[in-house]
């Protein structure tokens, strides 16, 4: 969480509560380049019910369950709860040679090929053993 400031792009796949926050089941930082990436808040399939909100934090505030960031995207803005079991990741350029068979990856905005074959602009993968928070 010391690592999330106000400005950044980030990621959040969650529960909506009651109260309309959003508990936070995973945060991912983005890196600069990769800003307005799946920009909004939408169904995902993490879990059953689950949302994802992607957009800017514009300020992070201490809450009785942890964190509260508030994330704003283009067509609103969300509060994002962070408890101790929330996931934080961070996305960095990584090394092909760093993907071997068994590594457990993630593969989004895939297109599949005429031969079959599926084309991304990117996968998502864990180092040294660890996966995807996804």
């Amino acid at each position: 969480m010391a690592d999330i400031k106000p400005g950044m792009f980030v990621g959040s796949a969650g529960m909506m509560q009651q109260d309309g926050t959003q508990k936070a089941i995973e945060v991912h930082i983005f890196p600069e380049s990769m800003r307005g990436t799946g920009e909004g808040h939408y169904d995902w399939d993490l879990l059953p019910k689950s949302k994802m909100t992607n957009g800017n934090v514009e300020h992070a505030v201490a809450g009785v369950d942890g964190p509260v960031l508030s994330v704003k995207y283009k067509d609103g803005e969300k509060k994002l709860v962070v408890t101790p079991q929330t996931i934080v990741v961070t996305y960095e350029i990584g090394k092909r040679e760093e993907v071997k068979p068994g590594t457990k990856i993630f593969v989004a905005a895939a297109k599949k090929q005429p031969d079959g074959a599926l084309q991304t602009p990117r996968i998502t993968y864990g180092r040294n053993g660890a996966g995807p928070a996804f």
